[in-house]
């Protein structure tokens, strides 16, 4: 497992969504493993299946040491937590490819909070550690066969680059990250998003399975 290093910046930062609900987005700790399983614990069963293409039940503690315990450079973990009352919402990280221009993306959301913009405020600050990183192009991983939501981000999505075979035999769709200063929203970055709502995945289960199947370079 890579080593967990201190992130380029503690600072948390407090975002304010479209509803008004003010939340607080920073790096994660180690000593974060309570509140990333208290999150999953609030995924019902179908956003468990859907985001980790599977039917997990729980959370090992080898999977909270990975999610917890990262480099900060190869390996990016941000959570939200409810200001104030500190209950976790989510977390979104990148991990980085055999291409360091690439990076794999994971974002996770609890189901009560859904479409309320936490997504959006993770996946943002999430970008910008990434251009710091020389990441370019995020990878999402879609269930093979899943054809209406390919055709789905394809329509949201013109001009993004081709779908293509993961080692894991699903479809891994490749998005460039918005340019700076560009809103996320009206990226493809942010076309992706939308596109998840109507049932394409952005996927955490394969971000997991790395350091099983091919080790833990980077997480």
């Amino acid at each position: 497992m890579a080593t967990a290093s201190q992130p380029p910046s503690t600072e948390p930062a407090t975002v304010e969504l479209p509803d008004g609900a003010r939340i607080v987005v920073r790096p994660v700790r180690p000593g974060d493993k309570s509140a990333i399983a208290e999150a999953f614990e609030r995924l019902g069963p179908e956003s468990r299946y859907r985001r980790f293409f599977a039917p997990l039940e729980r959370l090992t503690s080898r999977d909270l040491a990975y999610l917890t315990e990262v480099d900060h450079h190869d390996h990016e973990a941000l959570v939200a937590f409810v200001e104030g009352s500190g209950e976790p919402l989510g977390a979104a990280r990148f991990v980085r490819s055999a291409d360091p221009a690439e990076a794999e993306v994971a974002v996770a959301v609890v189901d009560h909070w859904h479409q309320r913009g936490v997504a959006t405020a993770l996946l943002e600050r999430l970008v910008e550690r990434a251009r710091e990183e020389g990441i370019e192009r995020f990878l999402a991983l879609v269930l093979d066969g899943n054809r209406d939501a390919l055709e789905l981000f394809e329509h949201l999505a013109p001009g993004s680059h081709p779908a293509r075979r993961s080692a894991s035999g699903n479809l891994e769709l490749v998005i460039d990250l918005p340019a700076p200063g560009e809103r996320l929203g009206g990226s493809r970055l942010g076309r992706l998003l939308r596109a998840a709502a109507g049932g394409l995945v952005i996927n955490p289960w394969r971000v997991i399975s790395r350091r099983i199947s091919v080790g833990t370079r980077a997480g």
